[in-house]
């Protein structure tokens, strides 16, 4: 039977269950905390962390697969500690959280190399502990695929040829970045049932999500309560015209939720997080079972299509 790491070990395919399949618990500006530490509220984000881990496994959650990569904070111990705390299964990645700016250290070196600290964060474990990714992370977001962000996805895609690792790539339909990061992936020689183009749900332009859809990828409908990138209305409706057009098998639905983000703990002071709140005024871990998934009950989907959406779908692009 097939299985996927988890950051307490190997967890059995049949045994993830109901999934989130793309929310952060941490994350950061790692040169920040490695240089200020004492402006991290480490003690309250993960008594943030511990307080969401345990609410949606209230509404049956078993698995959070969290996607924070390199240069948005990664610290597995971290979250095998919260695993451990709460009893909830994570899955988590390697890879390289980016939309331009790379290192000099990775400036300087090419795709191959970068594939191979990815794959070894697969077959090793990551940042010296026996906790291995079970998948790659990339993103393209307003900068567009410039030379450096093709580099991290070619150097992504040679590690899931090497590991048979699945790649999750951030995406901004805004910017038009997901045919081509499709297309990067699909020349490297990656299968589309291994390549998850997340946050293709932040569109409704039917056309443009059709368009991947005929590569094969999944797709991300995964930001609901960013009403900043489309409100949730618009998201639903979305949703529910691809649940028509019989698209169900490749969708997965999830919440982008980022715990230190959301509460002024990181990316934005506290200040600026409330000023924006009006745009994000529902965004939490639980939203999905609150809001979003009883209205789009109410409006027709059924239950064997929100199983296939956050069950099977989530399982099966883990596993290949």
């Amino acid at each position: 039977m097939a299985s996927v790491e988890g950051v307490q070990g190997p967890i059995e395919a049949e045994e993830l269950g109901l999934t989130l399949a793309h929310e952060h618990f941490y994350s950061g500006d790692e040169a920040v905390a490695a240089n200020w530490p004492h402006v991290r509220d480490h003690e309250r984000e993960h008594e943030l962390a511990v307080e969401a881990a345990k609410a949606v496994m209230e509404h049956g959650v078993k698995t959070v697969i969290e996607p924070t990569a390199m240069l948005l904070g990664r610290d597995v111990s971290k979250l095998r500690g919260l695993a451990e705390e709460t009893g909830l299964q994570i899955v988590t990645c390697t890879g390289i959280y980016t939309y331009d700016h790379l290192p000099p250290f990775l400036v300087n070196r090419d795709e191959d190399f970068m594939a191979g600290l990815f794959v070894h964060d697969i077959e090793n474990g990551i940042q010296g502990t026996d906790v291995k990714a079970a998948f790659v992370k990339c993103a393209a977001d307003e900068p567009g695929v410039n030379e450096r962000i093709e580099k991290v996805h070619r150097a992504a895609a040679r590690a899931s040829l090497q590991t048979g690792a699945p790649i999750m790539a951030h995406s901004r339909p805004a910017s038009d970045t997901g045919p081509r990061q499709v297309e990067i992936l699909l020349e490297e020689g990656v299968g589309p049932e291994k390549i998850q183009i997340a946050h293709t749900g932040d569109t409704d332009d039917l056309g443009y999500i059709e368009g991947l859809l005929e590569k094969g990828v999944w797709i991300g409908m995964d930001r609901y309560g960013l009403d900043i990138f489309l409100p949730t209305d618009k998201r639903n409706a979305t949703v529910l015209a691809l649940l028509e057009k019989g698209h169900a098998g490749r969708m997965i639905l999830s919440q982008d939720f980022d715990i230190p983000i959301a509460n002024g703990l990181d990316w934005f002071p506290p200040e600026f997080v409330e000023q924006m709140e009006p745009l994000a005024k529902d965004w939490s871990m639980t939203f999905l079972f609150e809001s979003v998934i009883p209205a789009l009950k109410e409006a027709g989907m059924s239950d064997e299509q929100l199983e296939t959406m956050m069950v099977e779908n989530p399982k099966r692009w883990l596993t290949g």
